[in-house]
């Protein structure tokens, strides 16, 4: 690959989670503290990126892939994406809002898909390559969320034009990208696309129990991606977001640790090793405090790249090695519709529900809150632990 279209892809990875990372994380404490939203609205506004993850798949396989240069659509949903952010940042009612980001995130989510096909086209060994290009977006990611936190904007409505700068700037940056046109196959199935033809797999019961325990450890996760930034905020933590920061800067850490990990322990331990990590973290969001123990605070939020890598980045591993050459794109799709979609949808939903239950006179009991996932990712722990059995595997 050229020098020069590797820093067009890399600045292309650069622009999508910058304007992702402005408002992913900060978006509850904007509802809760600025348009004043109970638990559930802020949990149904983050099931609308499930909801858009469940709809791209068979926007991007059914019409984007066939008909149309990736390059191109991406540029178009990324426009409109900026309007629809413009409008968001101008109501203050939170149901219209939920309106909004729902149409945002529908336009947003196919990005996913769309920048990995862009970039991938151009790779002649995707193994090694794809790597030091979507690292860019994890700097992005990180570098968006100081400039709040240092800034103060997290409870602002600046988050969303950010955000909306940032589309604006993708939708037109797109039109220059390499051109990737449509696959000349145009008769997959929507069976193919959503990836219902890894479902043979699920005839290994390891595999079965696996798929499951991904999309339970979705709904933790999901409470973590909602409810963070306001917990930790109302703990007195100073400059939430700079230090929340330092879950992405682990997830590089911890990401480069894999092979050796996956060398040492093999597929199972380190699966496990990424649940209990799950536990101890929210177990150190329910009794840390910014004031008398910020240390256990920062212990839960370092703790993202165990949680992250040692899972869910293993789990792709695992599911790759599983499913064999013919049917591993299939395989991946399934996992992450399951996960994205079905899990992350189920979690958002009932991190807002668990709010509200735990929510007197417009205070949270956050200790009550965070031992609701950390006794769901209990019990996941205890499922895998007694039905997956796999051999040590080599990266």
């Amino acid at each position: 690959m050229k020098n020069s279209t590797k820093i067009q892809l890399m600045t292309m990875m650069f622009l999508m989670f910058f304007g992702w990372g402005a408002w992913y994380g900060q978006m509850s404490k904007y509802l809760l503290s600025t348009l004043h939203a109970t638990g559930d609205q802020v949990g149904n506004a983050y099931l609308t990126f499930a909801l858009a993850s469940l709809v791209a798949p068979f926007f991007v396989g059914l019409i984007a892939d066939r008909f149309f240069a990736a390059q191109k659509v991406m540029g178009v949903l990324n426009i409109i994406g900026g309007g629809l952010l413009y409008l968001l940042s101008q109501t203050t009612d939170p149901e219209v809002f939920f309106w909004y980001i729902l149409a945002y995130t529908l336009c947003f989510a196919p990005n996913l898909a769309l920048s990995n096909s862009i970039a991938m086209k151009q790779m002649q060994n995707p193994e090694k390559e794809f790597a030091n290009i979507r690292v860019t977006g994890t700097v992005a990611w990180i570098v968006v969320t100081n400039i709040i936190g240092f800034y103060a904007l997290g409870d602002n409505v600046a988050i969303f034009h950010i955000a909306m700068y940032s589309s604006f700037a993708l939708g037109i940056y797109s039109f220059f990208l390499p051109d990737t046109p449509p696959k000349a196959d145009k008769n997959a199935s929507i069976a193919q696309i959503v990836g219902l033809d890894a479902l043979k797999l699920f005839k290994d019961r390891s595999f079965l129990i696996f798929f499951i325990s991904s999309i339970l450890i979705c709904i933790p996760l999901s409470f973590y991606y909602a409810m963070a930034n306001p917990s930790l905020t109302d703990s007195h933590m100073s400059n939430v977001e700079n230090k929340m920061s330092l879950g992405q800067a682990s997830e590089v850490i911890f990401m480069l640790l894999i092979p050796f990990a996956f060398t040492r322990l093999g597929v199972k331990k380190m699966l496990i090793v990424g649940l209990i990590a799950w536990i101890i973290r929210f177990i150190c969001f329910g009794y840390g405090d910014g004031l008398s123990s910020e240390w256990i605070l920062y212990i839960g939020i370092i703790l993202h790249g165990v949680c992250y890598d040692f899972f869910f980045v293993t789990g792709q591993i695992y599911t790759d090695q599983k499913a064999g050459p013919h049917i591993k794109n299939s395989a991946q799709g399934l996992i992450t519709l399951a996960t994205y979609g079905v899990g992350m949808g189920i979690g958002s939903k009932l991190s807002g529900i668990v709010l509200d239950m735990y929510t007197s006179n417009g205070v949270h009991d956050w200790q009550s809150v965070w031992m609701v996932p950390a006794g769901i990712a209990a019990l996941v722990l205890v499922l895998f632990m007694l039905f997956f059995h796999e051999r040590k595997q080599t990266a």
